[in-house]
C-alpha cells in the first residue's frame, strides 16, 4: 500500500468519481463518466479535435518492393481529405512485410519523415511480423508557436484566433493519428483487432490522446512522455505546467494556462487520459535518466488509473509495491510498464519491449 498511499498524498483526484463526487461501482456506469472524463481534459487541457473529414482520398507517390533487402514493400501515400474549409493533407509511409497476412501494426507519430529513422528500426519491426505506417507531425501542423497559421491549422482558425477550449497541436497531431487509422482499415492485410498506436516525447503525449479518444486502438503506447502526457503532474519532478506552456503554449487549449502554478486546482490528473485505454491495452514505458518527464510520477499514474480497468473485468497494472529499477518489464496486466537505463529516447529496446507484449496479449482483448 506504500505507493497508493504515495498517491493519496500528492491529492490525486479518484478516477472512479463524476465532478459531482458520485463514485461508479459498476461497469455499466463507466460509459457515462468516460464521456465525462473526454470533455474535462479536452476542454481544460488538450482541446476539442477537428470534426473527422467528410471524404479521403490518397495518391500513391512511391513504391519500393524490395525495401530491407527484398522482405519489404515500403509506399509513400498521400491522404487528401476533405475539410469543411477546403482541403488538406499529408504523407504517410507504409512498411509491410511482404507475403505476410494478418498482420498486427504500428501506427507510429514521428519527428522525421524518415524510413528508417534512429526512433523507428523499420527492418526489426518486419522482421517481427509487424506493420509499420509512420507519418511527421510537422506535416500536419508545425511544431512552433506560429500564431496557428500554417498546416492543419488554417482550415479551422480564422486568422490564428482560437477559443479558450480550441485544440492545440497536440490534438490535431492526434487527429491526423486517427485518419491514418481509417486508411489502415483498407488493407486486408493488416489484423484490424492489433493495431497500436505509438509515440515518443511530446507525441507519445499525442499517443496517449489518440488512443484514448480512439478506441478502435487494441493497444496505446507512450514512451517517455512525462508532463501532460503519462506522468501525474501533482508534485511531480522535472517539467511542470508553468514551464511546458511557456515553452510550448501551441500544444494545449488556452484553458490549460489556467494552471500554471495551481496544478492543485487541476479537476483531473493525467491518470484520467490513460484511464481512457480501458480495458484495452496501455503501455507506458520510462527512462531512469529522463527526470525532466519523472519515471516515479509516470509509474504512480499507472497505479491511479488501474481500478478502471478492474471495474472493467480487466487486470489493471500488476506490479510490486516499490518503485520500478532499471531494467524493470511489467507485462502481466493490461496496463503494462518498463524502466530502461539511460536518457530521454525513443530506442531499440522499447521497441522490442512494445513488440514481446504485443506479440504475448494479441487477439487476447
Amino acid at each position: 500500500m506504500a505507493l497508493k498511499n504515495d498517491i493519496i498524498k500528492r491529492g490525486v483526484p479518484d478516477v472512479l468519481k463524476f465532478k459531482d463526487g458520485t463514485q461508479i461501482t459498476t461497469k455499466e456506469q463507466w460509459p457515462l463518466l468516460r464521456k465525462e472524463i473526454i470533455s474535462t481534459l479536452c476542454n481544460e487541457e488538450y482541446g476539442f479535435l477537428p470534426p473527422e473529414p467528410s471524404n479521403m482520398m490518397v495518391d500513391i507517390v512511391s513504391e519500393d518492393t524490395k525495401f530491407c533487402a527484398g522482405k519489404v514493400t515500403l509506399t509513400k501515400v498521400i491522404l487528401k481529405l476533405q475539410m469543411d474549409r477546403g482541403e488538406f493533407s499529408f504523407p504517410v509511409y507504409c512498411s509491410i512485410p511482404n507475403d505476410a497476412k494478418s498482420l498486427p501494426a504500428f501506427i507510429h507519430i514521428c519527428f522525421r519523415d524518415n524510413v528508417p529513422d534512429k526512433y523507428m528500426p523499420v527492418e526489426e519491426i518486419c522482421d517481427n511480423g509487424f506493420a509499420i505506417f509512420s507519418f511527421c507531425y510537422n506535416d500536419v501542423v508545425v511544431d512552433a508557436n506560429v500564431g496557428f497559421k500554417q498546416g492543419l491549422s488554417t482550415l479551422l482558425y480564422k486568422d490564428g484566433n482560437r477559443n479558450p477550449n480550441d485544440c492545440g497541436t497536440i490534438a490535431m497531431w492526434a487527429w491526423a493519428a486517427s485518419r491514418v487509422m481509417d486508411y489502415v482499415q483498407t488493407f486486408d492485410v493488416i489484423d484490424k483487432d492489433n493495431i497500436a498506436v505509438v509515440g515518443h516525447s511530446r507525441l507519445g503525449k499525442t499517443a496517449l490522446l489518440t488512443g484514448g479518444l480512439d478506441e478502435r486502438f487494441a493497444y496505446v503506447i507512450s514512451n517517455d512522455s512525462g508532463c501532460s502526457g503519462a506522468a501525474i503532474t501533482r508534485d511531480k519532478t522535472g517539467e511542470h505546467i508553468h514551464h511546458i506552456t511557456k515553452s510550448f503554449p501551441h500544444w494545449f487549449c488556452e484553458n490549460y494556462k489556467k494552471y500554471v502554478n495551481k496544478e492543485q486546482d487541476l479537476p483531473f490528473d493525467q491518470h484520467f487520459l490513460l484511464a481512457l485505454t480501458a480495458p484495452r491495452k496501455l503501455y507506458v514505458a520510462s527512462a531512469e535518466a529522463d527526470s525532466w518527464a519523472d519515471p516515479d510520477s509516470e509509474y504512480l499514474s499507472c497505479i491511479a488509473a488501474s481500478p478502471v480497468f478492474e471495474l472493467l473485468g480487466v487486470k489493471g497494472f500488476v506490479h510490486p509495491d516499490k518503485y520500478p529499477e532499471p531494467g524493470d518489464v511489467f507485462h502481466n496486466g493490461n496496463i503494462a510498464y518498463h524502466l530502461r537505463k539511460g536518457t530521454h529516447y525513443f530506442g531499440r529496446y522499447d521497441w522490442q519491449k512494445f513488440m514481446e507484449y504485443i506479440t504475448k496479449n494479441k487477439n487476447v482483448l
